[in-house]
């Protein structure tokens, strides 16, 4: 998962005999999208955009009524007019990186205590990135932390907050084969959705959007897959791994699965429960896995071997060097240490923090309540979130008009409420406040009900009162948010000292010392943000069965058949309608080797000649314990295939104005691939 600006072009000519030139790589980077947790790309001049169905489906789902519901009936707006809002729904296209590692160092000045030093930087990181915003100009920047704190660089984000939907099929085609066929190959999904960016009540035009490729991929072919993946640990140390292995996932997992329990259970009850649960279902059920894979990779005892092996060799090469020694040499222990408190304190920071309280009526909640006390500072001394440069987005947050169902709000805080009661102290005074003498289930009920924060109108009146209406609110999250935001914002205070400013010291030593014996070959781990990956079009074998690269719309029937096209194996009416027009040997799905974790959800995948072969939306479960080690003997990253796409939306959806969209001509051709040198 390499950085834009430290593509590896050698390694991929050494293997491949291609070399992407920098022409190729920057219309590359300009062409991906972050959308929200995922990815996406522009694919016309006129602002369309490709992502995943299930990266977009808060939009499908938003858009849909006990009328229409989308999310079944799929969705295709034959002309710019019939194109509607996304509610809440922001896109990001990153314009600009640079290095911002002396500026972010340098504020830790000789003398102060590592928590003191991790306090000047993030007061360094949020000037840096409030300096580069530029609200006016709808642009936002970030600072991103890499090798732990080795590398700062500072990403500069166009956004955009007109967001339409275009097409989107039904969930059964998006989703075939459901919560069993998730992370698993042969797939046969068709995960795409369609939006455009709208500027000003038009279309925003770009130069540099992805041409389409009708030809598709074959074997063996090199493609590359431009993303966003969310977060990976290949560069943690052993008691890190041990703690995420042990503590963090089967704590997650725990949560995960009760929560799954209630969601069904919920579902059973109705259409329209299972209508307003689908999105937060395939959500957990989407992790819940995802985690089991991952935590697959740590309790595999070759892979923890080969990583301790690594930390072992490091370590060794850093003793011999006296140097290096009384620089770095502490680091792994002080990271130890910090990993011990987190250990000894996992409940309080938990069931304490932020997102104990899960729904949308909570978080809401604490932001007002947070709001109200910040927006009294000067700006500088604010928390991020509240500083004047991202008040718009909060407010975007905070104001926007989403459907909500109150019975699926009670459901989700009763099970937060479940988890702060089995997993802290039943006299801790924090517990006392949360329940107040009742069961989760009466308190979620006297909570969700009591409240009036579904309400836009009210939720504008507590923001633009200020503290005075946030202390006068009668409302009973509000008045929860006002007893127990102190102590969250306490614990999360004593993590950031005894945690997370440890770990930034001491994690920037380690990777400071990895530089200096292997340079940037290897890549810093996924942070959320913009990498670039490259892999192989290769099927490969299980169990002694060959895996062959490609799946077919024949294939999809197949599978439906076998399982008496009983749900999730149920494909759409409109399948069926469209069979006998289908070109039934047309691949839907594809496998690759390019290195992907979760966050890389709509990724476009494009060739040597820069065109999209396919959006990744999936992975297979050997590819979960990429998390921690990559390796492409059977790990591999599943693709819905351009080909399929054109396919479907020209017999099966009658969209051909899209299709023709999609294939219109080319406007803009990059010079692909680096010249050879003179002489050669």
């Amino acid at each position: 998962m390499w950085l834009y600006n430290a593509f590896p072009a050698s390694k991929v000519k050494s293997k491949y005999k291609f070399s992407p030139s920098p022409q190729f790589l920057d219309h590359l980077r300009k062409a991906s999208v972050k959308a929200g947790g995922g990815s996406a790309s522009f694919v016309s001049a006129d602002g369309l955009v490709f992502t995943n169905h299930h990266v977009a489906a808060s939009c499908v789902h938003n858009i849909s009524s006990a009328l229409h519901d989308y999310m079944k009936e799929g969705f295709y707006a034959p002309t710019r007019e019939q194109e509607p809002r996304c509610p809440g729904l922001e896109l990001q296209n990153l314009v600009e990186i640079r290095d911002v590692t002396q500026e972010v160092e340098s504020a830790a000045k000789p003398g102060l205590s590592d928590a003191e030093a991790a306090t000047a930087q993030r007061a360094m990181i949020e000037k840096l990135a409030r300096d580069c915003s530029n609200e006016a100009k709808h642009e936002r920047c970030d600072v991103v932390t890499l090798y732990s704190g080795g590398l700062y660089q500072l990403y500069r984000y166009h956004r955009y907050t007109d967001v339409r939907l275009v097409m989107a099929p039904e969930f059964d085609a998006a989703f075939f084969g459901g919560d069993p066929d998730n992370f698993t190959y042969p797939r046969y999904d068709l995960d795409v959705t369609f939006l455009r960016i709208y500027e000003n009540d038009a279309p925003v035009h770009v130069d540099d959007y992805l041409q389409w490729s009708n030809s598709g991929v074959k074997d063996g072919d090199l493609v590359f897959v431009s993303g966003h993946p969310g977060s990976t640990g290949r560069l943690l140390t052993m008691s890190q791994l041990e703690y995420t292995r042990d503590v963090g996932y089967p704590a997650r997992l725990k949560s995960l699965k009760s929560l799954i329990d209630a969601l069904l259970a919920f579902s059973a009850k109705s259409e329209e429960n299972a209508r307003v649960a689908e999105r937060v279902l395939f959500s957990a059920q989407n992790s819940y896995k995802a985690t089991t894979g991952y935590q697959s990779g740590l309790l595999d005892k070759k892979i923890m071997a080969q990583k301790a092996e690594a930390g072992r060799k490091l370590r060794e090469a850093v003793s011999k060097d006296p140097k290096m020694t009384a620089e770095y040499g502490g680091a792994w222990d002080a990271v130890a240490q910090a990993v011990a408190w987190q250990r000894a304190n996992v409940a309080r920071v938990t069931y304490k923090g932020e997102t104990a309280i899960p729904g949308r009526l909570a978080p809401m909640a604490r932001n007002l309540v947070r709001a109200a006390a910040e927006r009294k500072k000067p700006n500088e001394q604010r928390s991020a979130p509240f500083q004047d440069k991202n008040l718009p987005a909060l407010e975007r947050n905070l104001f926007a008009d989403i459907p909500y169902s109150a019975s699926l709000e009670v459901l989700q805080v009763t099970e937060g409420l479940k988890q702060i009661a089995a997993n802290l102290p039943a006299d801790d005074p924090y517990v006392k406040t949360v329940l107040a003498g009742k069961s989760p289930e009466e308190r979620a009920k006297e909570l969700v009900e009591g409240s009036h924060l579904a309400d836009v109108a009210f939720r504008r009146e507590l923001f633009g009162g200020g503290q005075v209406a946030i202390e006068a609110a009668a409302d009973p999250m509000i008045q929860l948010m006002r007893q127990i935001d102190p102590e969250s914002l306490k614990v999360r205070r004593e993590y950031e000292d005894h945690v997370d400013a440890v770990i930034r010291k001491n994690g920037a030593l380690i990777a400071k010392a990895r530089f200096k014996i292997y340079g940037t070959e290897v890549p810093p781990d996924a942070t959320g943000t913009l990498r670039l990956s490259y892999g192989q079009v290769k099927g490969y074998s299980e169990n002694g069965k060959k895996i062959p690269y490609f799946t077919t719309f024949g294939g999809a029937f197949q599978h439906e058949a076998a399982h008496d096209g009983k749900a999730p194996y149920k494909l759409p009416e409109s399948y069926h309608r469209a069979k006998d027009k289908l070109n039934l040997s047309t691949p839907i799905d594809t496998v690759n080797t390019a290195d992907i974790i979760g966050g890389n959800s709509g990724s476009p995948a494009v060739n040597t000649e820069g065109e999209v072969i396919g959006i990744l939306f999936d992975g297979n479960l050997q590819s979960l314990p990429w998390n921690y080690f990559y390796d492409d003997a059977q790990g591999r990253a599943v693709l819905t295939d351009s080909r399929g796409v054109i396919e479907a939306l020209r017999k099966i959806y009658n969209a051909n104005p899209l299709a023709d969209e999609l294939l219109g001509a080319r406007r803009f051709v990059p010079s692909l691939q680096m010249p050879a040198k003179a002489g050669k």
